[in-house]
C-alpha cells in the first residue's frame, strides 16, 4: 500500500499567514502539521508517499520535509499545476500510485488516533473505498455522508444546504485501484473541479464496495486561525510532557507540563503549562500562559501571552496581555503609546504591529 498526501492547497482562509508559505507547514506544538500526517502514515508501515504540491509553495515543502526520512517514509513529490480538485490530484498521481491500493490523506488534517484499524477494516472487507467520518455540529460546512446500519455508504453531498446526516468527511480515504476508473468517468463540478465525492459516488454506481468508519476521537481541520489554535491546544494537552533544562535560571518559575529546548533562554519569567518552547527562543520578564507554543528563535520580552502560537523568529515586546493569537514568522508585536489589556491578532510573516 502507498500513501498520497495532498499539500497543494493555497490556504486562502489563513491569509496573511499563508501569503508566503503553505498552511501544511504551520506549526502545531512546534511541529509542522505535515509531520503529524507523515508520522501517522509511517506507523502503519507505509513507506512510499506521494506528496502533491503546488508550483507556488512546493519548494518550501521540499525544503522542510526533504526526502521524508526524518519521519520514517520516502517522499516523492508530485506537482499539481492547478488546484482542480481532490480527484484531479489522484489523476495527477496516477503514475506514482500504479495499481496499488493507497491511503489519501489531506495534509492539513489532524486526528486524535492512528489509522491502523481503518487499514485493517479496508483489507478485511476487501473494500474499494473506505472513508473516515466524524459527527459534527455544522455538517453544511463539509462533505456529508449517509450510511446504513452496516457502515455502507449510501449517499454523499458536498457542503449541502440541508444535510441529510451530521457525518462529515474527515479527509482521509482508502482506495483500491478501481478508483482510477471512477475518476476517469466523472466530470468537473460547478466549481470547475474534479470532486472526490463524485468519484466515490461513481464507485457506488459501479457496484464497488464503499465502506465508512466513524472516528470517535477528535478531528481538526486546520484551515482557519481558530482551528489552528484549537489544534495547538489539543495537541499540547495530549502529547506534551515535562522537560525542563537543568540549567534553567533560578529566577524563573515553571509549573505544569512544559517542554523547553536546552538552548532556550528564560529569565525572570513564569511559564504555566502546557507550553512548548523551541530552540534558541528567548523569554525575559514575561508570563507565558497555558496552551502556548513558542517556536525556535522567537522572543517574548516584558509581556504576558496565553493560548497563542508564536512562529519562528517572531518578537513580542512590552505587551500587557495577548491571547488567542497566531503570530507569523519574523513578525513583531511591540507596544507604542497607550497600553491596552488584551489583543486578538492574526499576523503575517515579516509584518510589524505597534499597539
Amino acid at each position: 500500500m502507498k500513501a498520497l498526501v495532498l499539500s497543494g492547497g493555497r490556504g486562502r482562509r489563513l491569509h496573511p499567514i499563508t501569503y508566503t508559505g503553505p498552511k501544511q507547514l504551520i506549526p502545531v506544538a512546534n511541529r509542522p502539521i505535515l509531520a503529524y500526517v507523515l508520522t501517522n502514515i509511517a506507523r502503519v508501515g507505509i513507506r512510499d508517499v506521494g506528496m502533491i504540491i503546488s508550483p507556488e509553495t512546493g519548494d518550501e515543502i521540499r525544503r522542510v520535509i526533504g526526502d521524508g526520512s526524518d519521519y520514517g517514509v520516502s517522499v516523492a513529490y508530485i506537482v499539481q499545476s492547478e488546484p482542480l480538485g481532490l480527484a484531479h490530484a489522484v489523476k495527477t498521481a496516477r503514475g506514482f500510485l500504479g495499481d496499488e491500493p493507497f491511503v489519501m490523506y489531506l495534509g492539513d488534517n489532524l486526528i486524535g488516533c492512528g489509522i491502523e484499524s481503518f487499514i485493517e477494516s479496508f483489507e478485511k472487507e476487501h473494500a474499494d473505498a473506505l472513508i473516515l467520518l466524524k459527527s459534527v455540529e455544522n455538517p453544511c460546512a463539509f462533505g456529508v455522508a449517509e450510511v446504513d446500519d452496516e457502515g455502507h455508504v449510501t449517499g454523499l453531498e458536498e457542503k449541502p444546504k440541508e444535510p441529510k446526516s451530521d457525518l462529515a468527511l474527515v479527509g482521509i480515504y482508502l482506495f483500491s485501484p478501481r478508483v482510477h476508473e471512477a475518476v476517469d468517468a466523472i466530470k468537473p463540478s460547478w466549481r470547475g473541479e474534479l470532486e472526490i465525492t463524485d468519484a466515490v459516488k461513481e464507485l457506488m454506481k459501479m457496484g464497488a464496495t464503499v465502506r465508512s468508519h466513524i472516528i470517535d476521537t477528535w478531528w481538526l481541520d486546520t484551515g482557519k486561525k481558530d482551528d489552528l489554535l484549537a489544534a495547538n491546544t489539543t495537541v499540547l494537552d495530549e502529547l506534551i510532557g515535562r522537560k525542563v533544562p537543568a540549567g534553567l535560571a533560578s529566577d524563573s518559575r515553571i509549573s505544569g507540563r512544559c517542554e523547553i529546548d536546552e538552548t532556550a533562554v528564560i529569565t525572570n519569567s513564569t511559564l504555566r503549562g502546557p507550553v512548548v518552547v523551541g530552540a534558541g527562543a528567548v523569554i525575559r520578564d514575561s508570563f507565558v500562559g497555558p496552551y502556548t507554543s513558542i517556536a525556535e528563535k522567537a522572543r517574548v520580552e516584558r509581556s504576558a501571552i496565553e493560548h497563542c502560537v508564536v512562529m519562528t523568529g517572531a518578537v513580542i515586546s512590552d505587551i500587557d496581555r495577548m491571547e488567542d493569537s497566531l503570530v507569523g514568522m519574523n513578525a513583531r508585536v511591540v507596544r507604542a503609546g497607550e497600553r491596552h489589556r488584551a489583543y486578538r491578532l492574526i499576523i503575517g510573516e515579516d509584518s510589524i504591529v505597534e499597539v
